[in-house]
């Protein structure tokens, strides 16, 4: 299952306490304070994990603890600092301490790590408030208390190329053939019902990641359908190809099609529509697809590919 929302609950580590104790050694009369500092609490991180590609493992979890520090001891010992706590997310992820509040921060690199909550500090022992006129100080410290927050963790897909379009268009189908990703095919709207990923090899050498996204309808961006829930993952696209059912009956508009998909992604973000590289005339091998496909083209722009993504057929086989 595909999971693209989450929240959890991070609470760090408080620290420890400081220690009140006083030498008691033979020969050595009135030795003095000796409590040791308190150990700091373990602070919370987030990590960017390359085998994760979904927030799923989080879905079962939702609070997360780092470890507390321990008291100070005789001898001025300090506490043992309390051990630090990682969550791993996948590159994507944009983190938020209020559903619709401010980014808190952004992981898209393998590796990359950010503080999300701070361990608290070790209170100070009694030796450390000795003074020249108070040299029997009973006074101590009680640790700092870490740091607690709730974030909201949404990830955004990295895809190079994404596959964009009204309901069955054919984009999971496109998807299966060129890759080797095996998404739901179905003849009913919406069957893509969260967003898929594949890889197309062009050589040894070369690949790019491809992403097929569910259906965009008239109002997508004001959460009809299902909404601008995958619209977000548009946006880490380089490149948008939209694809085009020119099989349906007529007097479907392959054309109108087009500018649904447009105006959606204009009133979604002003730059979106410009990364808009290609259309897809796909469904070629039905009957009015040919009259259709002219329709298209005497009102497209873009360079226009026509395929039968079912029968694994181009333009040039026509």
């Amino acid at each position: 299952m595909f999971v693209d929302e989450v929240s959890i609950t991070l609470k760090a580590g408080d620290g420890g306490r400081g220690t009140v104790s006083f030498r008691r050694e033979k020969f050595i009369p009135r030795g003095g304070p000796d409590g040791g500092d308190g150990g700091d609490g373990g602070s919370i991180y987030l990590t960017v994990d390359a085998n994760l590609s979904t927030l799923s493992h989080l879905r079962g979890q939702h609070h997360f603890h780092a470890q507390d520090g321990k008291p100070g001891g005789r001898n001025k010992r300090r506490g043992k600092s309390g051990q630090d706590a990682t969550i791993l997310v996948p590159a994507g992820t944009r983190v938020r301490r209020s559903v619709d509040g401010p980014i808190f921060c952004e992981l898209n690199q393998v590796g990359e790590r950010v503080l999300a909550a701070k361990g608290g500090s070790g209170g100070r022992g009694n030796s450390r408030f000795a003074t020249s006129t108070n040299r029997a100080p009973r006074t101590y410290e009680d640790g700092g208390e870490g740091e607690e927050f709730t974030f909201f963790l949404e990830l955004r897909l990295l895809a190079q190329v994404a596959l964009i379009g009204l309901p069955n268009a054919g984009k999971s189908t496109i998807l299966k053939t060129i890759t080797n990703a095996t998404p739901k095919v179905s003849g009913y709207p919406f069957t893509t019902l969260s967003p898929n990923l594949g890889v197309v090899d062009v050589d040894e050498l070369n690949s790019f990641v491809i992403s097929d996204l569910p259906g965009i309808i008239n109002g997508a961006h004001l959460g009809v359908g299902l909404g601008d829930r995958f619209l977000r993952h548009i946006e880490r696209s380089a490149v948008l190809c939209a694809v085009i059912d020119v099989g349906g009956e007529v007097p479907s508009d392959p054309a109108k099609n087009l500018e649904t998909i447009i105006k959606e992604l204009r009133l979604r973000n002003a730059h979106l529509a410009e990364r808009l590289a290609l259309v897809i005339a796909n469904k070629m091998d039905l009957p009015n697809a040919a009259q259709q496909l002219e329709m298209l083209k005497r009102k497209c722009h873009l360079p226009i590919v026509a395929i039968s993504a079912l029968k694994r057929r181009s333009l040039i086989g026509w």
